[in-house]
């Protein structure tokens, strides 16, 4: 983790965890020689958290150890970006890390996590549904990322405290229920260590250390089914092409892996491919014809003959499409809080489902449609038009009939330009809402439905505006 020479900038909060990290280090200096530096921040989620600066820049001063503080708005980021506070405050504690690196010239920045932080991220993942890598739970090191404690257990820590006289701070937050972490780290953990086995943190880092080594063969594995199946192209970032008969020769582990790694090569940062996207590719290779897979952030999968054809759509300057893909599964009761999608542009969609009650009036504003949530048996999806799509429509007689989008939007006289960039709601091909036109016939709410499916789109639009008000919204 650390070399001679070595420029590192720790992470300290003044908690148990960092402070034993900050000495471990000094320890550290004492035997080779590095340059050590200290970050700070301060989540501004508590009205104490100038004492905890306070306390950390003090030890430094102390120890004549180079003091940065980074104060962050934890809560508006995750308003901002519809993250958790978890999630936000994470986000920024690492920018500011690499931030005060950047300052101080580091190539290392040591954070204090430990063996039970490690048990805790591992069923954290396993609750949520996780690969191995998902289960291999916090790595020791992660490019500059180093975390020198990982092999300590909590008590272990305190102990080292203690003994050496140490003082540090607590955060009332950690003592509270409201994070998922720490309910696992109060009740979980310690009901496992006191009536199941004794020891289970350090029994789970042992199996994160073979499932590790097993995530670290299989990579290699994927990589060699990568050279077999893959055909290379290089001057193509945006495409990915696969053998279909070296492909079916490969071990469906290594097949799945192989289509993930993929497709997040051609979306950077991604988090909405998931297994569901996978299976949905991998029955490319078991058709034939042309069939076609639509995927999030504007990829998609194309069988051709033999060759299975992974692409991530082009605008017409040739520069990679950033296109619309949110997939939308639906509670099976009502949802206690609206869900929110973010369209691109401004325009965020709140999603929120309620059981139907007489004498409710549908609302007829442009920007929130009501839909009947008892016809909707698949997961919906906002994204643009592809071809196939289709409307229910009214026929006047009675009647519903199908209508291609396309052939809506000539008859609408929506300028072929901006057809291919306006958002749609769609449950595969069947169009819900052309959103600022009409909603399809039939998904609308009528006297026999149960749950209502409401859909209120919240930012480049009045809201106010009615349909009457605006021609082609139907």
């Amino acid at each position: 983790m650390i070399r001679p020479g070595d420029r590192i900038v720790a992470g300290v909060s003044g908690g148990a965890d960092s402070v034993c990290l900050l000495f471990v280090l000094l320890e550290y200096a004492e035997q080779i020689p590095l340059q050590l530096a200290v970050v700070h921040v301060d989540h501004g989620l508590r009205g104490d958290s100038g004492e905890d600066a306070e306390f950390v820049e003090e030890l430094c001063r102390q120890k004549g150890v180079p003091f940065y503080l980074k104060k962050a708005d934890v809560k508006a980021l995750a308003a901002q970006e519809k993250l958790s506070l978890e999630e936000a405050g994470r986000k920024l504690r690492y920018s500011a890390f690499r931030e005060a690196a950047e300052a101080f010239g580091a190539n290392r920045i040591a954070v204090a996590h430990n063996g039970n932080d490690r048990a805790e991220t591992m069923l954290f993942h396993l609750f949520r549904g996780s690969g191995i890598k998902g289960l291999c739970g916090i790595p020791p090191t992660r490019e500059e990322i180093v975390r020198p404690l990982l092999c300590l257990e909590r008590h272990e820590i305190e102990s080292y405290l203690d003994e050496r006289g140490l003082a540090y701070r607590t955060d009332s937050t950690n003592l509270e229920d409201g994070y998922t972490r720490n309910r696992i780290r109060h009740h979980i953990l310690p009901y496992a260590e006191r009536e199941i086995s004794a020891g289970t943190v350090a029994h789970m880092c042992r199996t994160a250390d073979i499932l590790s080594e097993t995530e670290e063969y299989l990579a290699l594995q994927t990589a060699r089914a990568r050279q077999d199946c893959v055909e290379a192209s290089p001057e193509d970032r945006a495409c990915r092409v696969v053998d279909v008969g070296r492909f079916g020769q490969q071990h469906i582990t290594l097949r799945k892996r192989l289509l993930l790694a993929l497709m997040e090569e051609l979306a950077p940062g991604i988090r909405d491919i998931r297994a569901v996207h996978v299976e949905e590719v991998l029955s490319l290779f078991e058709k034939e014809g042309t069939p076609r897979v639509d995927l999030p952030c504007g990829i998609r999968a194309v069988r051709r003959y033999d060759k299975v054809f992974l692409e991530r759509a082009k605008e017409p300057d040739g520069k990679i499409s950033e296109a619309l893909y949110c997939q939308v599964t639906l509670p099976s009761g009502e949802t206690p809080k609206p869900l929110y999608f973010d369209l691109g542009n401004g325009l965020l969609a709140e999603i929120s489902v309620f059981f139907s009650k007489s004498g409710q009036k549908i609302p007829t504003n442009r920007y929130t449609k009501w839909f009947n949530c008892d016809k909707i048996k698949k997961s919906l999806v906002f994204r643009f038009r592809r071809t196939g799509d289709f409307l229910s429509i009214a026929d006047g007689r009675g009647e519903v009939r199908h209508k291609s989008l396309k052939e809506y939007m000539i008859t609408e006289k929506i300028p072929r330009e901006i057809r291919q960039s306006m958002p749609i709601l769609a449950e595969e091909d069947h169009v819900l809402w052309l959103i600022g036109y009409r909603i399809g016939e039939y998904y609308k709410v009528d006297g026999n439905t149960k749950r209502i499916l409401q859909v209120k789109l919240i930012g480049g639009c009045t809201d106010s505006e009615t349909e009457e008000k605006n021609v082609g919204a139907h």
